[in-house]
């Protein structure tokens, strides 16, 4: 039997045509993405600002100094324009950081130890050594207190910048690097309340820990949240206001206690009934059955990231780089600024601290193979995100406005901060441009990334087999289903001497239920069904919605109230996700792609093909030697 598989991308067509016309300029805008656009946001609201403050420093400062009242009869609160935005648009940012904070340790990277050690220890050591360079440099200048300017790494920048900048395949290294800034954030904003307070009165500290006693069991209102959800966090932010702690800590603190899961797969079969329903009988009742439903389905969490999102990047943030980056750049300035240990201090502490910090600790992990980092993290793309954690910027900023008065040292501290962020760019495209370089296009992916573990991967065959095939694939991609086929041939025709293992790959603009059924496969792995489960999704390609997965596994005889646990559980998600980064660092855009003997193959995938490809690769004479056939129930490890 002869074959070629293929895999056919029915997008292909359409984004030819696309490619054959002109973009328009909102085409390429939205082609940016969300990170771009805001970086590109918050970098013009910075030039603008710079510009502004230059230009007419009474108008900016007027602006900035406007009183604003706000309150009802005798109870008011006075502010100005300016300490609207640092206080009270900033604690919104504050919330969507610990929102990230709150999914990460809940189902995201920091839910494997093994996995969050690296970036926690790189986060910390990128905490206290900026630290450290900038009392050194500091020392006698009467600024000394002035050390959390330099710990805190600019989130929404890095995410920014590693997407314009990055090197290619960065996704791993972006999950890395939005670990490291989870952490960093924690660390930073601790750093805040506890040196950066004026005054502290604790007494309404007991109204916001009310308070946020309120939203931890707003959880279990059965509707009407929202509203609870925003009264609660207004009397936190005015108490933690009231108690001299600076407010942005009540986002955070409310954050923490938002919940989050993965989606209960009933939940959403639950909201396509009632979908359903309102096809065949339209009227506002079931509309709104089912929009409630489908919303409730999503973790309120996720909800808020992804309803707040835009609104921090394309509004938030760049209102305070406006606010906050007007610095005077007189020559007189500049020149106080260039002979200012101060300032010096400063991008010290930035770029070369953030660097040695984060680079030097996970260098030495390395070392003493401590954690785990996962394939395509080389140590040069690890250095080009070491270096861009050297952008500062937000809280930078934010920090210089908490603990200088002097306004000629603000001045200073600024003109540092944006120096350090500009550098610590320029240094991080080098060393990506240099990796690129090194590691060229022609050669991403032919050979096997991560070698084949036992303990961790799904092995069919001996486990010490002479000859090895690893399969990217996708249960609903048809070609993936013939070339389980071909493989059934030929660990046949081998007879013992082949081990063979799938990992996950799921093409999901093609395939909108492949990742879904990647973790069905894992959760029924989990009760040592994975091969059945495999085979009934290649069986049946045209029904895997939710419910289809759940019948599978009550008629193959799984415990379905523990699959239904192990589908939402981190371990299955993160296994999952782990194979889906292997293939995007090895630019896998199809499947089923198969590597032999570790090196990637890229003829057809018949099984005589496969039979000769695998011997001509053997890597010893052993290959050709029949090794002992396993018995039958052992096909699987």
């Amino acid at each position: 039997m002869t074959q070629q598989l293929t895999t056919i991308d029915p997008s292909r067509n359409s984004q030819d045509s696309r490619e054959r016309r002109h973009p328009s300029i909102a085409e390429k805008i939205q082609a940016m993405g969300e990170n771009r656009i805001g970086a590109l946001l918050l970098l013009i609201a910075t030039v603008v600002a710079i510009l502004w403050a230059n230009l007419s420093h009474e108008t900016y400062d007027a602006l900035w100094e406007t009183q604003l009242t706000v309150g009802v009869g005798d109870i008011t609160l006075d502010f100005t324009l300016h300490a609207l935005v640092n206080d009270a648009l900033m604690a919104i940012f504050f919330f969507t950081v610990g929102l990230e904070v709150r999914r990460e340790f809940a189902i995201g990277e920091l839910t494997s130890w093994s996995r969050a050690l690296v970036p926690v220890v790189a986060a910390i050591a990128g905490l206290v050594v900026p630290a450290v360079i900038f009392l050194l440099i500091a020392n006698g200048t009467g600024q000394e207190h002035a050390w959390g300017v330099v710990i805190s790494t600019d989130t929404a920048f890095l995410v920014g910048a590693l997407a314009i900048i990055g090197p290619r395949a960065s996704g791993r290294l972006r999950v890395f690097l939005l670990a490291l800034a989870v952490v960093d954030d924690i660390g930073a904003l601790s750093i805040i309340a506890l040196f950066y307070t004026e005054s502290f009165t604790p007494l309404p500290l007991i109204v916001a820990a009310l308070g946020l006693v309120g939203v931890y069991f707003t959880r279990y209102v059965p509707r009407g949240r929202g509203p609870i959800y925003a009264t609660l966090s207004i009397i936190v932010w005015l108490a933690f206001l009231a108690s001299g702690v600076h407010p942005t800590l009540a986002g955070v603190a409310i954050a923490l206690l938002v919940p989050v899961y993965r989606p209960n797969r009933r939940d959403v079969e639950h909201a396509l009934e009632l979908a359903r329903t309102f096809r065949q009988s339209p009227n506002s009742e079931y509309a709104r059955q089912a929009a409630n439903s489908l919303r409730e389905s999503i973790s309120i969490n996720e909800r808020l990231q992804s309803a707040y999102a835009p609104y921090v990047a394309y509004v938030i943030l760049p209102l305070f780089a406006l606010a906050n980056a007007g610095v005077v750049v007189s020559p007189d300035i500049l020149a106080a600024a260039m002979t200012s240990p101060l300032t010096w201090a400063i991008v010290a502490g930035l770029v070369v601290g953030k660097f040695l910090g984060v680079y030097g600790s996970v260098a030495l992990l390395r070392v003493f193979r401590i954690g785990d980092l996962g394939p395509g993290l080389t140590l040069d793309r690890l250095a080009g995100g070491a270096a861009l954690c050297g952008i500062g910027f937000t809280i930078s900023l934010f920090i210089v406005d908490l603990a200088i008065d002097d306004d000629l040292a603000q001045n200073e501290a600024r003109v540092g901060v944006l120096l350090a962020s500009v550098i610590a760019f320029i240094l991080a495209a080098i060393i990506f441009r240099v990796s690129d370089v090194r590691h060229p296009e022609d050669e991403a992916g032919m050979t096997l990334a991560r070698p084949v573990d036992p303990k961790r991967d799904h092995v069919w065959g001996p486990v010490d087999a002479p000859l090895t095939i690893v399969e990217y694939g996708d249960y609903q991609c048809p070609f993936c289903s013939k070339a389980s086929g071909a493989i059934e041939e030929v660990v046949r025709e081998l007879n013992g001497r082949l081990r063979y293992v799938w990992r996950h790959a799921p093409l999901e603009r093609v395939h909108p239920n492949a990742v879904a059924d990647a973790e069905a496969v894992e959760a029924a792995a989990l009760q040592g069904k994975r091969t059945e489960f495999a085979k009934s999704l290649f069986a049946d390609q045209d029904h895997q919605m939710p419910s289809d997965i759940l019948r599978r596994a009550e008629e193959l005889g799984l415990d379905v109230d523990k699959f239904e646990r192990d589908l939402r559980s981190p371990e299955v998600t993160a296994r999952v996700r782990d194979d889906m980064l292997d293939a995007e660092a090895m630019d896998i855009t199809s499947v089923p792609t198969f590597f032999i003997n570790g090196q990637r193959h890229t003829g057809p995938y018949d099984a005589q093909s496969l039979v000769r490809a695998l011997l001509a690769t053997a890597p010893d004479e052993a290959a050709a030697q029949p090794a002992e056939p396993e018995p039958e129930d052992a096909e699987e490890h």
